[in-house]
């Protein structure tokens, strides 16, 4: 009788403990960061695309703009691009141009959770990206030679597809300044003040869901530092499933070791969100000899925008395009 009471009580101090981290560990809301925000002011988006949508497997249409080679380019194969934490296809519109002007057919994303793309950071379980992603080539089925490129947490994303039982979508994968985990070498503490996270509230809906538990994965896990002019355009906050699906793998370097398609990793030597000098040794010590360049005095945002940036962007595409497969 007192082992039942023991073990009774136990439960009940747990389940305690797991309400009270949830309730109580959600994520602050971080000060505006002006690197983050502020670049895209001077950005001409007058020539953007109109929006097209594709069907995915629950029937939802989900949106990406094309970009059509230019006409006086010798026509390549295609580009995907997959946008960072928060954003949308919008943000990837100047590195979209630079690839188009090379010939490329580009398509840019707004994932599931972003843009027009379902309900702003919420997706209904983890591994509905995956599917989306599935969908789209399905749907769209992009010109060959294909690349995927992804920045930030698309750049993580990527390597999440490169790494895993669906690498066969696209010929060759890039990434941009990725996310790799919260454990990861190259990653500052919060992003360098991008993101709060409520970590007390991770981790209780990481104990719920080892034992099967999904029902509060729609609670928020993560804020993103942005104005309040960015907070109404894009999507400023992320419930647990999206957190935990617009990543890579939990185990990275697992995801890095299983990549058989050409990759490489471009950064800038001054990102503020990574610590992008340690790159290449997580790289190297998964085994793989993957590309792995920094750019001089480039921050995390001007990656995307500087038009050095864009021009190694595109040579490295170029380059993978021309690389067989392990």
């Amino acid at each position: 009788m007192r082992t039942i009471r023991f073990i009774l009580l136990a439960f009940g101090l747990l389940v305690v403990t797991l309400a009270l981290l949830i309730a109580f560990g959600g994520p602050s809301t971080p000060a505006p960061m002006a690197s983050i925000n502020d670049p895209f002011k001077s950005v001409d988006f007058s020539d953007l695309p109109p929006v097209s949508t594709f069907k995915a497997d629950d029937g939802a249409s989900l949106a990406y703009r094309k970009y059509l080679p230019a006409a006086t380019a010798k026509p390549a194969g295609s580009v995907t691009l997959i946008h960072g934490s928060s954003a949308n296809s919008n943000s990837m519109h100047p590195m979209a141009r630079a690839l188009a002007a090379a010939g490329y057919t580009v398509f840019a994303l707004d994932m599931r959770g972003h843009g027009q793309s379902g309900t702003k950071g919420h997706i209904d379980h983890i591994g509905q990206l995956d599917s989306d992603l599935a969908a789209f080539a399905r749907a769209v089925q992009p010109p060959q030679p294909s690349t995927l490129v992804g920045f930030s947490a698309g750049g993580g994303f990527v390597l999440r597809i490169a790494g895993g039982p669906q690498q066969s979508l696209f010929g060759s994968y890039l990434l941009l300044s990725p996310f790799l985990s919260q454990k990861a070498p190259n990653l500052r503490p919060g992003g360098g003040g991008w993101a709060s996270v409520g970590i007390a509230r991770a981790f209780a809906l990481v104990v719920l869901n080892k034992i099967g538990i999904h029902a509060l994965n729609d609670l928020t896990i993560t804020r993103f530092a942005l104005n309040e002019k960015a907070r109404a355009m894009l999507t400023p906050e992320y419930d647990y499933n999206l957190v935990m699906n617009f990543r890579p793998e939990f185990d990275y370097e697992a995801n890095i070791r299983h990549v058989q398609r050409p990759c490489a990793i471009i950064a800038g030597s001054a990102d503020e969100a990574f610590f992008t000098d340690k790159l290449e040794g997580i790289v190297r010590g998964a085994g793989q000899q993957w590309p792995v360049v920094l750019l001089p005095g480039l921050g995390h945002i001007p990656l995307t925008l500087d038009p050095s940036a864009l021009q190694a962007i595109v040579q490295q595409v170029q380059a993978l395009q021309q690389q067989p497969a392990h």
